[in-house]
């Protein structure tokens, strides 16, 4: 059994203030108190175990996140999915625990300082030689350079500028403005001619993206050499927006206009209702995207800025992607397939969910590639791109149908209170045509993020980012991460109703002692009630006085709420 032990109401001084006997509390909430507030469910609980028990793995341990692509070079590199899992945490913090400020700081922190190890960026220095698979006429290779920041690389400095942004922004915290509060330190041990360090803040960060875009005509900066790619691009722009709202600047708003100036110059970045995959500098060509994957990606962050081709993108291409297998699946079809029913829907008028038209188009898949349609050398993470795209743009139905389809065939994993999605890069499909590929980035961080997202849930943060006056005066819950071994349901101040909400249990089952502190309430009378039922109360005299609870968490969901007497009789409650 869960139990509340004591409660203190402490002034800055931190002496301890009086607590009072309030006869008007009534002993219980009103039925149906808490039905507003809805809890985390185990899943979602279950993403945030997993990247808090991913974050804090020691330096040079990576378990599960185990890439295709030894070099870190693919497209489910660690950078990938750091970034991704912060994206998913300050989503989840944003829009469903807003109240549980210092448990996403640190989880947001320990990703952060993850991103900065060399294993998660020292790919760079090969990659900055160039190649002839990004550049085809190049004739030798460059001069490398180590800096993961200084040029090129939008692929990840555009996701530490996000994930540091995102971070000033949700905290008011200006961590990452020191001068070397982004250091890279460069010392091979048995290469080079000693050891170098780069440091960065986050607005000379900022600063060199921005000088990167300008130097490529505001088409975006490259990500590989000669490369720019529409996605990589997005998350900068995201960051932009952010940092204007905590240095009052302008930066967004000049980019995008910028930005789509180049791209109208070339005619888009999207043609045929796909985006396009990428620009290469010295060709001046245009690769379109052949898949679903790329569009999936970048509309699922374009939609923050650019909503009307975000949702458009999302009604016009999932024909023939997404089908729906059984009332509450969706299957994902790979692209050959997903192409060939779109051809029978557009010449024969098929219906796309119809298994008919799904066994046609895979038969005529198959004889025209008998040994197997093509393949990249390593497998996408398409499942992964798709579902974070229909958390942002699509429909509640269709992504309850992914999400279930990923429960039952692509291997959900429990591991220390964590949920995951175990790797399996065997197949696409399996022979019923059911799709079964899943990647460390899927695994890991996409799926999450999805469950943890809501609809148009990018496009929201950017509407309405909190400002720093609101960081600073929104009340919040300290001393309760999920270090502690708690898993937070919910953490909601309720301004209307005068209430703080929070939900608990331990994630292993194991009775854990933990006193919470309540920051930033309104003075005023409180009861103080414990699953419904009033168990005590307290004044809180003035602003800065700090409401402490012991308690006592099991795998019983606990539910604290502290209620203001002066809403308690109201018809606010």
């Amino acid at each position: 059994m869960s139990t509340t032990t004591q409660t203190e109401i402490i002034q800055p001084d931190m002496e301890p203030t009086l607590r009072l006997t309030l006869s008007s509390c009534p002993s219980t909430l009103p039925p149906g108190f808490l039905a507003k507030y809805t809890p985390l469910s185990r899943q979602q609980a279950g993403h945030l175990r997993h990247i808090h028990n991913l974050a804090t793995q020691r330096p040079g341990i990576w378990g599960v996140m185990g890439t295709q692509d030894p070099g870190q070079e693919w497209v489910d590199a660690y950078r990938y999915q750091l970034a991704t899992m912060a994206y998913a945490a300050g989503a989840a913090h944003y829009h469903r625990l807003p109240a549980m400020r210092s448990l996403f700081k640190t989880l947001l922190k320990d990703l952060i300082e993850k991103m900065l190890k060399r294993d998660v960026w020292g790919y760079w220095f090969l990659t900055s030689h160039s190649g002839i698979a990004v550049d085809p006429d190049l004739k030798e290779l460059r001069k490398p350079w180590a800096d993961p920041i200084v040029r090129e690389n939008i692929m990840y400095s555009g996701h530490l500028l996000l994930m540091v942004s995102l971070y000033t922004m949700l905290f008011n915290d200006e961590a990452y403005d020191e001068e070397e509060a982004l250091k890279f330190v460069w010392d091979p041990v048995f290469w080079g001619m000693g050891r170098e360090v780069f440091s960065y803040s986050r607005l000379s960060l900022q600063e060199t993206v921005l000088s990167e875009m300008e130097r490529h005509g505001w088409l975006g900066a490259c990500c590989e050499p000669n490369t720019i790619f529409v996605v990589c691009n997005q998350f900068p722009i995201i960051a932009f927006r952010y940092n204007d709202i905590h240095d009052k600047a302008n930066n967004a708003e000049k980019v995008i206009l910028k930005y789509n100036e180049a791209w109208g110059a070339k005619g888009s970045y999207h043609h045929d209702g796909m985006m396009v995959d990428w620009y290469t500098v010295r060709q001046d060509s245009i690769k379109a995207s052949g898949g679903i994957g790329s569009t999936a990606w970048t509309a699922t962050y374009m939609n923050a800025w650019n909503p009307e081709v975000a949702h458009q993108t999302f009604r016009t291409q999932t024909t023939g992607f997404l089908t729906r297998v059984e009332t509450d699946r969706v299957n994902l079809n790979p692209a050959p397939i997903a192409h060939a029913i779109r051809k029978l829907v557009k010449e024969e008028n098929a219906d796309p969910h119809d298994p008919a038209t799904i066994a046609a188009a895979t038969a005529a898949v198959r004889q025209k590639f008998p040994s197997g349609s093509p393949k990249a050398p390593y497998p996408g993470p398409t499942f992964g791109y798709v579902t974070m795209w229909t958390s942002e743009v699509g429909d509640a139905d269709t992504l309850d149908g992914l999400l279930n389809h990923a429960d039952r065939y692509l291997g959900p994993t429990w591991k220390d209170g964590g949920l995951y999605y175990a790797a399996n890069d065997e197949n696409d499909i399996d022979t019923q045509g059911n799709w079964r590929m899943m990647e460390p980035f899927t695994g890991n961080a996409a799926i999450a993020y999805a469950r943890l997202n809501v609809h148009d849930g990018q496009r929201k943060m950017w509407v309405e980012p909190w400002t720093p006056e609101q960081v600073d005066r929104a009340p919040f819950v300290r001393s309760l991460d999920l270090e502690s071994g708690i898993d937070v349901l919910r953490g909601v101040w309720d301004e209307q109703r005068g209430a703080m909400i929070l939900t608990v249990r331990s994630w292993d089952g194991a009775a854990k002692q933990v006193r919470p502190t309540f920051h930033n309430l309104p003075a005023g009378d409180y009861g103080v009630y414990h699953d419904g039922s009033l168990v005590d109360t307290g004044t809180i005299k003035r602003a800065g006085d700090v409401v402490e609870i012991d308690l006592e968490v099991t795998a019983d969901e606990l539910t604290v709420v502290l209620l203001a007497n002066k809403y308690i009789s109201s018809s606010r409650l």
